[in-house]
């Protein structure tokens, strides 16, 4: 019997500093058990997406020495990006993998916090770890930035559920939480127009009247104007399905969609998915791919 796995996906606010990002990103390298799946760093969004895997006391341990090394290295104060941002450490969701339940994903999402309340951020748990109704969803919490986070730390429903009850300004607070699978994908139009980007994220979000299980905000990225998209749920809402939406919605404002970005990781159904709806493979599963032939669950090969 192995232990429960679990994947973490923090995101800090640095995208630009090379050596500041290996050195944040070397705290979790430096934990027995963690393996480092992937980072991805954006100098425009001045933001960094780290995604590490483990079992829980390691995973633990992670999320402490990053925030730790992201409270050394960093100072809100003087950050600015594209991305809106409340904290260094900005937000923690941990997803449960093989032999864990959202139970155990939460448990570790309240430990984490306890954890990081210590060295003094404050911390709202969201998602399924959320402590009321109006905290589940992480949006509502991020509202505003950090300018959004302090105006609301005066009323009481918004008193942070570990950590100190004021933000420092230098590291700001941090959401922590516990969900399933997220896909971040983008999409870059042939303009520089962000009003435009914006004008097609409202349209194709969940809270527009759009897609299910979709949100989405419109950016300037590299001279391109960029819809950000976070599925939350690629069942409801597949990659194909969010493209061609923005797709339609983009070519009503006479532009197109120049190219694709997965930011992170993407389960292999996700990628299916994709395969399906443009190839018209419609019997295609992972057993047709031969690398997951080749390898056991664990990453060792089988032959």
């Amino acid at each position: 019997m192995h232990s429960p796995l679990f994947e973490a996906v923090p995101n800090f606010s640095e995208g630009k500093d090379g050596t500041k990002i290996s050195r944040i990103t070397g705290a979790v390298d430096a934990v027995p058990g963690l393996r480092v799946l992937g980072l991805h760093s954006d100098p425009d969004h001045n933001r960094s997406v780290l995604t590490f895997a483990g079992e829980e006391e390691a995973v633990l341990s992670g999320a402490t020495g990053l925030a730790k090394a992201c409270s050394d290295e960093l100072d809100l104060a003087s950050q600015s990006g594209e991305h809106p941002r409340m904290g260094v450490l900005d937000v923690f969701p941990f997803v449960p993998l093989e032999g864990a339940t959202m139970e155990d994903a939460v448990r570790l999402a309240h430990r984490a916090g306890e954890s990081l309340g210590r060295l003094g951020f404050p911390v709202f748990l969201y998602g399924s770890a959320a402590t009321a109704p109006h905290r589940r969803v992480l949006p509502d919490i991020r509202r505003g930035g950090y300018e959004g986070v302090a105006s609301r730390l005066e009323d009481s429903r918004w008193k942070p559920d570990y950590g100190p009850e004021t933000l420092d300004p230098h590291k700001g607070a941090v959401a922590v939480g516990a969900r399933p699978f997220l896909i971040a994908f983008n999409a870059y139009l042939n303009t520089d127009d962000v009003e435009i980007a914006r004008e097609v994220a409202r349209q194709v979000r969940e809270s527009g009247g759009g897609l299910p299980a979709v949100r989405a905000l419109g950016f300037g990225v590299g001279g391109k104007a960029q819809v950000s998209m976070n599925l939350t749920d690629f069942e409801r809402t597949p990659i194909p399905v969010a493209l061609q939406a923005v797709r339609s919605a983009a070519a009503d404002l006479g532009v197109s969609v120049e190219s694709t970005e997965l930011v992170g990781l993407a389960p292999l159904e996700a990628i299916l998915q994709a395969a399906r709806f443009y190839l018209g493979l419609r019997e295609l599963e992972a057993h047709h791919v031969l690398e997951t032939r080749l390898y056991d669950p664990s990453g060792n090969r089988s032959l």
